[in-house]
């Protein structure tokens, strides 16, 4: 047996009841049960216990499951000299019960002492104690050293028993633990895998597709340029310059989308910033700022796009706060603005554009995350008495 044998702590698997099955659970459970009712008849149904005795007798009982559960704790932290204090705590308690006369009370916690000792401490300290256990107990017992030695064997070799299968089955958690993650981690990398596959065709298909009108749209613009000023030429040309913003902001959106299939996302909070520098927003962020999921993240991207693409349909020139809140457990986003000229002064077939089911969309993408998205009239930034009521979005989502 090696060195580190002697001094290693039984695995923190192995000392706790992780990984029993339920009939081994319960079995436990009825055999302290057993024990407990045996140690309660033995100290209380003597003529010699009462009045002071019982209280006694009851206050032992409670100090030495108290100890008990002290000594659980402390090998749990691997705390060598507080678990052999304890140890030594219950074999003085041991010793008491047999001087006052209890000694089924006594010749338990003897044995108990040293299988616990055994199972639950290294075995260059468990060896010791449990020879001391025993020693004890053979000194305070007057019966045949023939019993006294077969008892010892016994004992040691169920503690030490108890301890290998305490060992296996800690050892089983460890693998069952590491064939989990390496689950996940398969399961990840397939995901990973898939989603470099969806961004390159992405990439290859909608992005160069998207580069190309802007191409496209650009030469259309300088061309039209050249002709002579009309009304059909100042129309088509306004079109085409409306045309040629949607196809950058498309583009725009779609390096953003492929940056998040890649894992490589800009942080949120400069996110925003170049955002609302496009629309003159003013943006502030409170709590502590820290990486987001990147389904959460996305969805506070996206949310903030819908919310910036409405004021430019509905309320152009509105004055727009920005408010990105992380809390403990969720992030809150809000979006409010104030003011703007309405709906007929934005820009020419902006408002007509889009399905309809942006904030629909990005509420049912809210709740599919476990959070919320309210949004209606609301106070604007600023004093809302010279701007009136504005609109307000507000998202939150798990953090």
């Amino acid at each position: 047996m090696t060195t580190d044998a002697w001094t290693k702590w039984p695995s923190r698997e192995a000392l706790t009841r992780e990984g029993l099955t339920d009939a081994r659970r319960w079995l436990a459970r009825a055999v302290r049960l057993v024990v407990l009712a045996a140690l309660l008849w033995s100290t209380f149904s003597g003529c010699h216990v009462g009045g002071w005795g019982v209280v006694a007798a009851v206050a032992v009982l409670g100090a030495v499951a108290f100890c008990g559960w002290a000594f659980y704790r402390t090998t749990l932290r691997h705390d060598l000299w507080p678990s052999v204090g304890l140890l030594v705590v219950l074999m003085g308690g041991a010793l008491a019960a047999q001087r006052a006369g209890f000694v089924v009370a006594a010749t338990v916690f003897w044995c108990v002492c040293a299988v616990i000792g055994m199972q639950r401490l290294p075995l260059a300290a468990a060896l010791p104690a449990t020879i001391a256990t025993l020693g004890g107990y053979a000194v305070v017992q007057h019966g045949s050293w023939l019993n006294l030695v077969l008892t010892t064997i016994g004992v040691v070799l169920g503690g030490y028993a108890l301890r290998l299968d305490a060992e296996a089955r800690g050892t089983a958690q460890r693998l069952l633990a590491q064939e989990r993650a390496a689950r996940v981690a398969e399961a990840e990398s397939a995901a990973l895998a898939e989603r470099a596959r969806i961004a390159r065709d992405i990439h290859d298909v909608l992005a160069h597709s998207l580069s190309a009108q802007l191409v496209h749209l650009e030469a259309a613009r300088l061309r039209i340029e050249q002709e002579p000023p009309g009304p059909f030429r100042d129309q088509i040309l306004e079109r085409v310059v409306a045309a040629r913003s949607m196809a950058r902001e498309g583009l725009a959106e779609t390096r953003q989308a492929l940056s998040a299939l890649r894992g490589d996302l800009a942080p949120l909070g400069e996110y925003l910033c170049e955002l609302a520098a496009l629309d003159g927003a003013e943006v502030e962020v409170a709590g502590e700022p820290r990486p987001l999921r990147a389904e959460a993240s996305q969805t506070v991207r996206r949310v903030v796009q819908e919310a910036l693409t409405n004021v430019r349909k509905h309320a152009p020139g509105a004055r727009v706060r920005i408010l990105l809140t992380y809390g403990a457990d969720d992030v809150t986003l809000d979006v409010r603005n104030s003011g703007g000229r309405g709906p007929e002064a934005a820009p020419s077939g902006l408002t007509a554009s889009g399905s309809g089911y942006g904030l629909l969309g990005m509420r049912e993408r809210a709740e599919l995350l476990g959070g919320t998205l309210e949004a209606g009239p609301g106070d604007g930034p600023g004093s809302g008495r010279s701007e009136g009521k504005g609109f307000s979005v507000r998202l939150r989502v798990p953090a």
